[in-house]
């Protein structure tokens, strides 16, 4: 394999991504069950298992997406360029059969949660993504699912692994609503009939804001039931990076806004990450 190729390969699988869900679940693992599970080699696997997966189902959704990327964002192209169609379905194929493997070698719920995953990305790259809503909450329950998954391998029913998959659930669901708002030109191009496009910009932002409040909403009472930690964590990881989110997205009317606010998201996300550190 030369250089050209391997760079595709990470860049087609979102490799950046990747070391993101393995972060998670390390320090779901680590910071909220028990830090001698970092030494758990299952871990590794269990891990190895989920990105696994992630990238096959970043492989299929590029590969059903090729004509509206070169629109929306013609430069991520890897499919057809430096990487065939053909092999693309054959990555697919063996990362998602590798994960479901791993799986059954874990447990059966595993393997149940990786077989389920690997349905849902692959029905969300054909035909989910292109619906209203639907396709935004099948990526935000995956995302959830992910960090979830490290506790049912445990068993420990630990209250703090499902507040972080709430929280991983609802900034995945804002983050896929504005990704469709900053790909609108090229999904309404080939039909897809996304929050954007059949609502509108405006409607979609409310439906935005009303999903922050409730956020932020869920996270105080959650907080308050728990004790999970002292308000001043929330307003430095959480409230603040959110109100500066909300006052971006009320500004945002071009497809280089909605950019901003996706990575912005992501930012948000890696700050919950670090937040678990403090538990």
């Amino acid at each position: 394999m030369n250089r050209s190729f391997i760079e595709s390969l990470l860049k087609l699988t979102r490799f950046g991504n990747l070391i993101i869900i393995a972060l998670t679940q390390y320090f779901t693992a680590g910071f909220l069950i028990a830090m001698h599970t970092l030494n758990d080699f299952k871990l590794f696997l269990l891990s190895l298992s989920t990105v696994s997966i992630a990238a096959g189902g970043y492989v299929i959704n590029d590969y059903y997406d090729v004509k509206i990327d070169y629109i929306n964002k013609p430069e991520r192209v890897v499919i057809g360029k430096s990487i065939t169609r053909r092999y693309a379905i054959l990555f697919h194929i063996i990362l998602s059969a590798f994960g479901i493997v791993l799986g059954f070698y874990l447990s059966w719920q595993i393997a149940a949660v990786n077989i389920l995953s690997v349905f849902l990305l692959w029905l969300y790259s054909n035909s989910l993504k292109r619906l209203p809503f639907i396709g935004n909450l099948t990526v935000a329950f995956l995302t959830g699912l992910s960090v979830i998954v490290v506790d049912i391998f445990y068993r420990t029913n630990n209250s703090l692994v499902i507040i972080y998959a709430l929280f991983a659930f609802f900034m995945t669901l804002v983050r896929e609503i504005i990704k469709d708002m900053e790909d609108l030109r090229g999904d309404n191009s080939f039909g897809c009939k996304t929050l954007p496009i059949i609502w509108g910009i405006r409607k979609t932002k409310i439906l935005l804001y009303i999903l922050l409040v409730l956020f932020a909403a869920i996270v105080i009472l959650l907080n308050q039931l728990y004790r999970a930690l002292p308000f001043k964590y929330h307003l430095i990881f959480l409230f603040v990076p959110l109100l500066w989110l909300l006052y971006r997205l009320i500004l945002a009317d071009m497809k280089k806004d909605f950019t901003r606010l996706s990575i912005f998201c992501k930012v948000i996300m890696m700050l919950g990450i670090l937040s678990m550190a403090f538990m």
